[in-house]
């Protein structure tokens, strides 16, 4: 039976809007139902409670409250005076905080619902003890307006950021009031409170009206709320009033901890936008607000831990009560820990403990003042590794906010030794792709097509996987960025639209279109081709400028509208949605460290389907795999570049002796993007003795290089200050890099070419398991000077080291060189090294720098290592 229709008979009553009310109300509830069950009874007063607690906040009318026992059923109805605030269902989240009352009923209630009259407002709920399964039910939010409307459009709403702000201005309004029944206001005006109070829940009905046809309240959105035409000035007294309780929370005066930047900035632009339109204003994209350093885009994107997960890049987040709540694999590797352990511990385990103190103090204070310190920037600081070494990383701090409100703090650390943001690559180094690029995964003659709302076909989630799973690959399958990027767009235009391009920002505001593609081989519009594009100005508010701001994925179901100002970039974005035809398109952000730095714009001609809101999330998890294989791709030539500047620098000017002809040649890999620890160098010891060096240290990465700079360096200063045999140089040597690392190894050579200018001439050497040197006479005949071989740097520190004294004839050729050149994958060493021996002899009369030459190009074409050599040849002085 509908309990409408029920004749009225329940003992009501009715209470003054005063906090008191509350308990009298839960009191009036158990008398009416003392012959109930206890539990169901005990459920009743909690659930009046919470309806009549409403009443007294925000309608601030007479509370009417009626209860009784039908049979096992419990009725209650709880009425105000205010029919036009409709009740506002706030999402239940796992933690205690205010504005949960609603959510309380929909959970414990048999039924409920809400009943709207043109002078009271009645909320009701049962509950029913015979087991019966429960119909459906909703809270009905329309509501008869309370005088004239107007339309206020939020452009680029950010959902979660939006919940957060909402959520703690909630709380600070709360606690203002029951500061205000205790006699303390904190300098807040009754009538001001009561202003602010109602306005806010007036802004949280209309926005919630909005999103209910939304997909998700975590999406960006840009919706249109109607709001009564007279609020702007208690919208003006609602920002006054939460100024004044940020303050009383920044002195302790509250419970509830002032807001993070990014609120406050949110905030500001909330009520803005909504005072200007109302007054006649034009809306203003979120988006398009400049912001504090330490609120940046990341705060459009909902917490997500499985990003976390797939990063590659060193990140922990921990949450606001500095507990660790995710630490992927690459962090806990670098500080010593397995995967999973370092959850639920708190943050001060992985700080250094004469910075403990330092860090809970600054915690503290972001949470009480809402003030950071290195929140948005890059600190070069130490991290706790878990067998109490220190490990030095840049920290780059961001929050983010989860679908609940909470905020969340996201750390990603860098090792000292690589960059610590992927920098773009240097202009110019982009090339426009053709429509069918070579590379990549193998496609089918007739691929599968994927809509992007597959997901009830029998096989659409199958499709969308094998999708990503391509997507991957095909970044992943090349440190080059170009090629992989060729390939992405290959696969896309081929299984999921026309058109695909990618757009990357380098050098802070210019824009670069890396790559576009088209689905058949059609000639491309100019407009489309890869170069470098108009900046992304302060009048640039077209869907791609307002992506590359933070917005999207955006959905367009027609071109970008003129405007009457419109920026260089706008009308270029423009044109080229007219010139292909576009019938829809969806524009994503390509985000990495909370920052965007390009998008990826997806276009559908034609009788093509067109793209949908049901197309969203594929993009979207298509756009987070691309990013992550762009920053990867980033971070690794940037690492390369910086590895192959710090070798080159180091590489030095050989001597100019004239007896002694020298040369050498520094090769970085051919094939793949490693950077090694491969050195060689050169220099008149005291004496008139002509030093030559070749070395390795192991490792492909910019800490070998690193390691290699220091082993140079020292090697030089030892040479030069003792002036003894090889052996005992190489011997102080290994002592040396052993105080600076206990795990690094490398090889190398050293020797001393001695004689007068007229000769003989002879090499004293000490290797340190290092490739032998080969001699080739000026008639072509090789041998290895095999002798004075000992074990590699780094394996045993002081042990005596062999040397060996080898005769150099006149106008033979000495060649040092590392494994790069002759080690191939497979092949046995002896092959390789009969190789080398029988280009030499080929070579033996050339001059020294076609010498070199000549063997890197016959010998370097296939090295997937990088190449060092250092050739000098004796030639008696006429």
């Amino acid at each position: 039976m509908d309990h409408i229709s029920q004749p009225v008979t329940a003992p009501s009553q009715r209470f003054p809007p005063r906090p008191e009310s509350v308990a009298q109300a839960r009191r009036f509830v158990r008398t009416a139902l003392a012959d109930g069950a206890p539990d169901v009874v005990d459920v009743a007063e909690l659930l009046v409670s919470e309806l009549v607690t409403n009443v007294v906040l925000h309608a601030r009318t007479e509370a009417e409250v009626s209860a009784r026992m039908l049979g096992d059923e419990v009725h209650v109805r709880v009425s105000d005076r205010r029919p036009c605030r409709r009740p506002v269902p706030r999402e239940s989240v796992a933690y205690a905080g205010p504005g949960q009352g609603l959510a309380v009923v929909e959970q414990l209630a048999s039924r409920y619902g809400v009943d709207t009259g043109d002078e009271r407002k009645t909320v009701w709920f049962e509950l029913w003890r015979d087991g019966r399964p429960a119909p459906a039910s909703a809270w009905q939010t329309a509501a008869p307006a309370c005088g004239p409307t107007r339309t206020v459009t939020l452009v680029d709403l950010p959902g979660t950021l939006y919940l957060a702000s909402q959520q703690h201005q909630h709380a600070l309004l709360r606690e203002l009031t029951l500061a205000a029944f205790a006699g303390q206001a904190a300098g807040v005006r009754p009538e001001d409170l009561t202003a602010a109070h109602d306005v806010h829940n007036v802004i949280g009905a209309g926005v919630s009206a909005a999103l209910g046809g939304q997909p998700s309240a975590a999406h960006v959105h840009s919706l249109s709320v109607s709001l009564p035409a007279g609020a702007v000035r208690a919208v003006r007294t609602l920002g006054r009033v939460l100024d004044a309780a940020e303050e009383a929370a920044r002195d302790e005066r509250l419970l509830t901890w002032p807001s993070l930047p990014q609120n406050r900035v949110f905030r500001r632009w909330l009520l803005d936008q909504i005072t200007g339109q109302l007054t006649g204003g034009r809306p203003a994209a979120w988006t398009m607000v400049p912001r504090e350093p330490s609120a940046s885009p990341s705060e459009l994107v909902p917490w997500d831990a499985s990003h976390v997960w797939a990063s590659r890049v060193p990140t922990i987040a921990a949450d606001d009560e500095n507990r660790i709540i995710v630490a992927n694999g690459s962090a806990a590797d670098m500080l010593g820990w397995q995967e999973g352990e370092l959850v639920g511990q708190r943050l001060t385990v992985l700080i250094p403990e004469h910075l403990r103190e330092r860090h809970v103090t600054a915690f503290s204070r972001l949470q009480l003042t809402g003030r950071p310190h290195i929140l948005g920037r890059s600190v070069p600081l130490p991290a706790l590794h878990r067998d109490g070494r220190l490990v030095p990383v840049r920290l780059f701090i961001q929050t983010q906010v989860t679908a609940e409100g909470r905020t969340v703090f996201v750390a990603q650390l860098a090792p000292r030794t690589a960059p610590p943001v992927p920098a773009p690559l240097p202009p110019g180094e982009s090339q426009a792709i053709s429509p069918q690029p070579p590379g990549g995964p193998e496609l089918p003659d007739d691929p599968e097509r994927v809509t992007g709302a597959d997901s009830d076909e029998p096989d659409g989630p199958g499709r969308e996987r094998r999708l990503l799973a391509d997507i991957g690959e095909s970044l992943s399958s090349t440190a080059n960025l170009d090629e992989g990027l060729q390939r992405v767009c290959r696969i896309l235009t081929q299984r999921l639209a026309d058109w695909c391009v990618v757009d990357l920002l380098v050098e802070g505001e210019l824009l670069e279109r890396f790559c576009v593609a088209h689905h058949s081989s059609t000639e491309l519009p100019a407009e489309a081709y890869a170069g470098r594009l108009p900046p992304v100005t302060g009048a640039a508010r077209g869907p791609l400028a307002r992506v590359l701001r933070g917005a999207g994925p955006l959905l367009l179901t027609e071109g970008p509208s003129r405007s009457r100002i419109e920026s260089p970039l706008d009308v270029h974005d423009r044109e080229l949605f007219e010139r292909v035809g576009a019938n829809s398109a969806v524009i994503a952000p390509l985000r990495t460290r909370g920052a965007v730095f390009g998008a990826l714009t997806l276009i559908r001609t034609g009788k093509e389907r067109p793209f949908t809101e049901e197309s969203l999330p594929l993009i979207g998890d298509l756009v987070r795999s691309l990013a992550l294989g762009v920053e990867h791709a980033r971070l690794y030539q940037e690492t390369r570049h910086i590895a192959e500047r710090l070798q080159r620098s180091l590489l030095p000017v050989l001597p100019d002796i004239e007896h002694l002809q020298m040369a050498a040649r520094y090769a970085p890999s051919s094939t793949t993007a490693q950077i090694g620890g491969d050195w060689y160098d050169s220099f008149v010891v005291p004496g008139g003795r002509t030093a030559v060096v070749i070395g390795d240290v192991t490792g492909h990465d910019l800490e070998a290089a690193v390691a290699m700079s220091q082993l140079r360096s020292m090697l030089r200063g030892i040479a030069i200050d003792r002036q003894e045999p090889p052996e005992e140089v190489v011997r102080r040597l290994d002592i040396a890099s052993h105080s600076l690392s206990q795990e690094a190894t490398a090889t190398c050579i050293y020797g001393l070419v001695t004689g007068p200018a007229s000769g003989p001439w002879e090499l004293n050497h000490s290797s340190a398991g290092h490739l032998p040197p080969l001699l080739t006479t000026k008639e072509g005949e090789t041998r290895y000077l095999e002798a004075g071989s000992g074990l590699l740097l780094g394996m045993e520190p002081g042990m005596p080291r062999p040397g060996a004294t080898d005769p150099i004839p006149a106008h033979a050729t000495v060649l040092l060189y590392t494994d790069g050149l002759i080690e191939r994958r497979d092949e046995n060493l002896d092959h390789a090294m009969d190789r080398l021996r029988r280009h030499t002899a080929t070579l033996a009369g050339e001059p020294l720098d076609v010498f070199c030459d000549e063997l890197l190009i016959a010998l370097s074409a296939d090295s997937a290592d990088d190449i060092a050599l250092l050739a000098f040849r004796p030639v008696p002085r006429n």
